[in-house]
Protein backbone atom coordinates (compact mmCIF):
# COMPACT_ATOMS: atom_id res chain seq x y z
CA UNK A 1 0.00 0.00 0.00
CA UNK A 2 1.72 3.15 -1.24
CA UNK A 3 0.57 6.72 -0.66
CA UNK A 4 1.85 9.57 -2.81
CA UNK A 5 1.04 13.16 -1.90
CA UNK A 6 1.58 15.21 -5.07
CA UNK A 7 3.07 18.30 -3.42
CA UNK A 8 3.47 20.82 -6.26
CA UNK A 9 2.91 24.61 -6.35
CA UNK A 10 0.36 24.36 -9.19
CA UNK A 11 -1.59 21.67 -7.35
CA UNK A 12 -1.64 23.72 -4.16
CA UNK A 13 -2.65 26.82 -6.13
CA UNK A 14 -5.64 25.08 -7.69
CA UNK A 15 -6.62 23.48 -4.37
CA UNK A 16 -6.73 26.91 -2.77
CA UNK A 17 -9.44 28.05 -5.20
CA UNK A 18 -11.30 24.74 -4.92
CA UNK A 19 -11.45 25.23 -1.16
CA UNK A 20 -12.74 28.79 -1.42
CA UNK A 21 -16.50 28.79 -0.72
CA UNK A 22 -16.91 31.70 -3.15
CA UNK A 23 -15.71 29.66 -6.16
CA UNK A 24 -18.72 29.01 -8.40
CA UNK A 25 -19.59 25.61 -9.88
CA UNK A 26 -18.31 26.23 -13.44
CA UNK A 27 -14.94 27.40 -12.10
CA UNK A 28 -14.88 24.54 -9.59
CA UNK A 29 -15.44 22.00 -12.39
CA UNK A 30 -12.69 23.50 -14.54
CA UNK A 31 -10.19 23.59 -11.68
CA UNK A 32 -11.02 20.02 -10.64
CA UNK A 33 -10.45 18.82 -14.19
CA UNK A 34 -7.12 20.64 -14.42
CA UNK A 35 -6.03 19.33 -11.04
CA UNK A 36 -6.87 15.74 -11.94
CA UNK A 37 -4.72 15.97 -15.07
CA UNK A 38 -1.78 16.99 -12.87
CA UNK A 39 -2.45 14.15 -10.44
CA UNK A 40 -2.84 11.72 -13.33
CA UNK A 41 0.81 12.21 -14.28
CA UNK A 42 1.79 10.77 -10.89
CA UNK A 43 -0.93 8.12 -10.90
CA UNK A 44 0.13 6.76 -14.30
CA UNK A 45 3.86 6.72 -13.62
CA UNK A 46 3.79 2.89 -13.60
CA UNK A 47 1.20 2.38 -16.33
CA UNK A 48 2.01 -0.75 -18.33
CA UNK A 49 3.62 -0.25 -21.72
CA UNK A 50 4.99 -2.40 -24.54
CA UNK A 51 7.45 -1.75 -27.41
CA UNK A 52 6.18 -0.21 -30.64
CA UNK A 53 8.38 -0.15 -33.78
CA UNK A 54 7.98 3.08 -35.76
CA UNK A 55 9.56 4.98 -38.64
CA UNK A 56 10.68 8.54 -37.98
CA UNK A 57 11.44 10.86 -40.94
CA UNK A 58 15.08 9.79 -40.51
CA UNK A 59 15.19 6.13 -39.49
CA UNK A 60 13.50 3.16 -37.87
CA UNK A 61 13.33 3.12 -34.09
CA UNK A 62 11.32 1.61 -31.25
CA UNK A 63 9.07 3.57 -28.96
CA UNK A 64 6.44 2.45 -26.47
CA UNK A 65 2.66 2.32 -26.34
CA UNK A 66 0.14 1.44 -23.66
CA UNK A 67 0.04 -2.32 -23.23
CA UNK A 68 -3.00 -4.51 -23.77
CA UNK A 69 -5.38 -5.04 -22.11
CA UNK A 70 -6.19 -1.35 -21.86
CA UNK A 71 -6.37 0.30 -18.44
CA UNK A 72 -9.78 1.06 -16.94
CA UNK A 73 -10.80 4.36 -15.35
CA UNK A 74 -13.57 4.03 -12.76
CA UNK A 75 -15.15 7.21 -11.37
CA UNK A 76 -17.20 6.77 -8.21
CA UNK A 77 -20.50 8.53 -8.89
CA UNK A 78 -21.53 11.21 -8.68
CA UNK A 79 -18.61 13.41 -7.67
CA UNK A 80 -16.07 11.21 -9.48
CA UNK A 81 -17.57 12.31 -12.80
CA UNK A 82 -15.96 15.69 -12.25
CA UNK A 83 -12.55 13.98 -12.40
CA UNK A 84 -13.19 11.75 -15.40
CA UNK A 85 -12.32 14.19 -18.19
CA UNK A 86 -8.97 15.03 -16.61
CA UNK A 87 -8.04 11.34 -16.51
CA UNK A 88 -9.33 10.57 -20.02
CA UNK A 89 -7.33 13.49 -21.43
CA UNK A 90 -4.14 11.78 -20.28
CA UNK A 91 -5.32 8.22 -21.05
CA UNK A 92 -7.56 8.62 -24.13
CA UNK A 93 -7.34 4.93 -25.04
CA UNK A 94 -8.47 3.74 -21.59
CA UNK A 95 -11.89 2.20 -21.10
CA UNK A 96 -14.30 3.70 -18.57
CA UNK A 97 -16.49 1.97 -16.02
CA UNK A 98 -18.76 3.43 -13.33
CA UNK A 99 -19.59 2.71 -9.71
CA UNK A 100 -22.42 4.58 -8.00
CA UNK A 101 -22.05 4.85 -4.23
CA UNK A 102 -23.88 6.89 -1.63
CA UNK A 103 -23.08 7.57 2.02
CA UNK A 104 -25.77 7.84 4.70
CA UNK A 105 -25.10 11.21 6.31
CA UNK A 106 -26.17 9.95 9.75
CA UNK A 107 -24.61 6.48 9.97
CA UNK A 108 -21.80 7.16 7.43
CA UNK A 109 -22.54 3.71 5.97
CA UNK A 110 -21.96 3.31 2.23
CA UNK A 111 -24.19 1.50 -0.25
CA UNK A 112 -23.77 0.80 -3.97
CA UNK A 113 -26.63 1.84 -6.26
CA UNK A 114 -25.06 1.58 -9.75
CA UNK A 115 -22.48 -0.60 -11.45
CA UNK A 116 -21.26 -0.42 -15.03
CA UNK A 117 -18.08 -2.48 -15.23
CA UNK A 118 -16.74 -5.34 -17.35
CA UNK A 119 -17.55 -8.83 -16.07
CA UNK A 120 -13.83 -9.46 -15.70
CA UNK A 121 -10.94 -7.12 -14.90
CA UNK A 122 -8.33 -9.86 -14.89
CA UNK A 123 -4.93 -8.43 -15.77
CA UNK A 124 -6.30 -4.88 -16.00
CA UNK A 125 -4.79 -1.83 -14.35
CA UNK A 126 -7.57 0.21 -12.77
CA UNK A 127 -7.67 3.89 -11.82
CA UNK A 128 -10.38 4.74 -9.28
CA UNK A 129 -11.25 8.44 -9.12
CA UNK A 130 -13.14 10.12 -6.29
CA UNK A 131 -12.55 13.70 -5.11
CA UNK A 132 -12.59 13.04 -1.36
CA UNK A 133 -11.07 10.26 0.74
CA UNK A 134 -12.88 10.91 4.01
CA UNK A 135 -13.69 7.85 6.14
CA UNK A 136 -12.34 5.54 3.43
CA UNK A 137 -15.37 3.21 3.48
CA UNK A 138 -16.53 3.89 -0.09
CA UNK A 139 -13.00 3.62 -1.47
CA UNK A 140 -12.44 0.28 0.30
CA UNK A 141 -15.76 -1.03 -1.03
CA UNK A 142 -14.81 0.04 -4.55
CA UNK A 143 -11.31 -1.47 -4.35
CA UNK A 144 -12.70 -4.74 -2.95
CA UNK A 145 -15.17 -4.93 -5.81
CA UNK A 146 -12.49 -4.39 -8.46
CA UNK A 147 -10.31 -7.03 -6.81
CA UNK A 148 -13.20 -9.49 -6.90
CA UNK A 149 -13.48 -8.89 -10.66
CA UNK A 150 -9.82 -9.81 -11.11
CA UNK A 151 -8.03 -6.43 -11.11
CA UNK A 152 -4.44 -6.85 -9.95
CA UNK A 153 -3.19 -3.25 -9.96
CA UNK A 154 -5.37 -0.47 -8.55
CA UNK A 155 -4.52 3.21 -8.14
CA UNK A 156 -6.95 5.54 -6.39
CA UNK A 157 -6.76 9.24 -7.29
CA UNK A 158 -8.28 11.76 -4.87
CA UNK A 159 -8.12 15.53 -4.65
CA UNK A 160 -8.07 15.53 -0.84
CA UNK A 161 -7.67 12.92 1.87
CA UNK A 162 -8.15 12.78 5.63
CA UNK A 163 -5.61 10.92 7.79
CA UNK A 164 -8.42 8.68 9.08
CA UNK A 165 -9.35 7.62 5.56
CA UNK A 166 -5.77 6.86 4.59
CA UNK A 167 -5.33 4.78 7.73
CA UNK A 168 -8.53 2.85 7.04
CA UNK A 169 -7.35 1.96 3.52
CA UNK A 170 -3.88 1.06 4.80
CA UNK A 171 -5.26 -1.30 7.44
CA UNK A 172 -7.36 -3.02 4.82
CA UNK A 173 -4.62 -3.72 2.24
CA UNK A 174 -1.20 -3.37 3.81
CA UNK A 175 0.70 -6.64 4.02
CA UNK A 176 -1.67 -8.55 1.72
CA UNK A 177 0.65 -8.57 -1.29
CA UNK A 178 -1.76 -6.46 -3.37
CA UNK A 179 -0.78 -3.64 -5.69
CA UNK A 180 -2.93 -0.83 -4.27
CA UNK A 181 -1.73 2.76 -4.52
CA UNK A 182 -3.16 6.11 -3.48
CA UNK A 183 -2.35 9.45 -5.15
CA UNK A 184 -3.75 12.59 -3.48
CA UNK A 185 -3.40 16.32 -3.93
CA UNK A 186 -3.17 17.00 -0.19
CA UNK A 187 -3.74 15.40 3.21
CA UNK A 188 -5.88 17.59 5.46
CA UNK A 189 -6.13 17.79 9.24
CA UNK A 190 -9.00 15.53 10.25
CA UNK A 191 -12.64 14.51 9.88
CA UNK A 192 -15.38 16.35 11.75
CA UNK A 193 -18.31 14.65 13.50
CA UNK A 194 -20.28 14.56 10.25
CA UNK A 195 -17.45 12.75 8.44
CA UNK A 196 -16.38 15.77 6.37
CA UNK A 197 -12.73 16.56 5.73
CA UNK A 198 -11.45 19.65 7.59
CA UNK A 199 -10.49 22.19 6.31
CA UNK A 200 -11.59 20.40 3.13
CA UNK A 201 -13.71 21.99 0.43
CA UNK A 202 -17.24 20.96 1.41
CA UNK A 203 -19.35 18.43 -0.47
CA UNK A 204 -17.54 17.92 -3.79
CA UNK A 205 -20.64 16.64 -5.58
CA UNK A 206 -22.72 19.64 -4.56
CA UNK A 207 -19.98 22.05 -5.53
CA UNK A 208 -19.52 20.39 -8.91
CA UNK A 209 -23.18 19.99 -9.86
CA UNK A 210 -25.29 21.86 -7.32
CA UNK A 211 -27.44 20.61 -4.46
CA UNK A 212 -29.93 17.88 -5.45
Amino acid sequence: MRVHVADHPLINHKLTYLRDKNTDSPTFRRLAEELVTLLAYEATREVRVEPKPIETPLCATTGIKLADPKPVIVPILRAGLGMLEGMVRLLPSAEVGFLGMVRDEETLEVTTYANRLPKSLTGRQCFLVDPMLATGHSLVMAIDYLLQLGADDITAVCLLAAPEGIEHVKQRYEGRGLSVKLVVGAVDDQLNEQGYIVPGLGDAGDRLYGVV
